[in-house]
């Protein structure tokens, strides 16, 4: 079986559940934003939510995606950089302990880290301190990392790196690799419009969005007439709707997709892994409506935990449903 390569990148999330707002306000952090701070901010936003309740797991936007993928018996691999410190010594063992095989470069650098702050009412945001991942570059892509791929999934918190993106891109697109690339925050879109549309419009096969990043990159608030736009340029656009599920385009066919309904604790890495179940879906060539159904499934189960990874006890009964669809 051919496997699925993710490029991101590598951090390690750590998952905190607020007992209010305070912390984004003191820390100037707009809610459901991802905002980039530095070493310093990133140690004190840990302080400040010493006593509350967290989690920590190998993360990264593409890296859930991929991690999702492993659990459901995909190969996988990934491409990221992280430091030579105890921190990145973490996310290789927890990638590696999933099934994936690393692609990973060292860095003096600190590993990054992605904190997630909770609120109450399951909006997460995002102080991420990128440290070694940024460190990435065209140059960490080798060609044989390429070699019995079926498809490449990207993160939009790359569309800084242009020179990586469309290394990535174009080694995928020359090798008939299909490519996915997940929009990631309105912000990133917002920064990097021109650069994502001239990617998505010569190489992206799949793309992935919320109705936020959805509107930034298209200017249009209606999130079916995003869809459209996006699927003008794409051969499979998907734009997530929260509550009400997810629509799917290619060519005229649209799809609306419901959700499963869930107790939501946590909606970190719902999108991540609502993407790992649809790529899941098109790995195994099924119509995209299924694809559809199986993201989420997965989307499901990961908002029910603090996290944005499904525990072990979870993947048998996953596995039991995706059968029956």
């Amino acid at each position: 079986m051919r496997k699925i390569l993710g490029v991101g990148n590598a951090l390690v999330d750590i998952i905190i559940k607020l007992d209010s707002d305070r912390i984004l306000d003191r820390f100037a952090l707009p809610k459901g934003s991802m905002q980039l701070v530095d070493a310093a901010t990133a140690l004190a936003v840990e302080k400040e939510c010493a006593k509350m309740k967290r989690s920590m797991a190998s993360g990264g936007s593409a890296a859930n995606t991929i991690h999702g993928l492993a659990r459901l018996g995909i190969p996988t691999g990934f491409i990221g950089t992280v430091g030579r410190d105890e921190t990145g010594h973490f996310f290789h063992t927890d990638m590696v302990q999933a099934g994936i095989t690393p692609y990973l470069s060292f860095s003096q650098t600190q590993t990054g880290r992605a904190i997630s702050l909770v609120s109450s009412d399951s909006e997460r945001t995002f102080a991420t301190f990128l440290g070694a991942a940024v460190e990435l570059s065209a140059e960490n892509l080798l060609e044989p990392y390429f070699n019995d791929c079926s498809m490449l999934h990207l993160e939009g918190y790359l569309a800084p790196l242009q020179t990586l993106v469309e290394t990535a891109m174009k080694k995928a697109h020359k090798k008939g690799i299909r490519v996915s690339l997940d929009l990631a925050s309105y912000n990133v879109v917002e920064s990097n419009l021109d650069f994502l549309k001239e990617m998505i419009s010569s190489y992206a096969d799949i793309v992935f969005a919320n109705e936020s990043e959805a509107q930034a990159f298209t200017g249009l608030p209606d999130p079916v007439d995003s869809l459209h736009e996006i699927a003008r340029i794409c051969k499979v656009a998907v734009v997530k709707i929260g509550e009400k599920g997810s629509l799917i385009q290619q060519g005229d066919a649209i799809h609306s997709i419901g959700i499963k309904p869930a107790d939501c604790m946590d909606t970190t890495g719902a999108g991540d892994l609502y993407a790992a179940g649809f790529l899941y879906g098109m790995h195994h060539a099924l119509p995209l409506e299924k694809c559809g159904r199986i993201g989420a499934i997965l989307a499901a189960e990961v908002i029910e935990e603090l996290g944005a990874k499904i525990s072990d006890s979870r993947w048998e009964k996953i596995k039991q449903e995706i059968k029956k669809i």
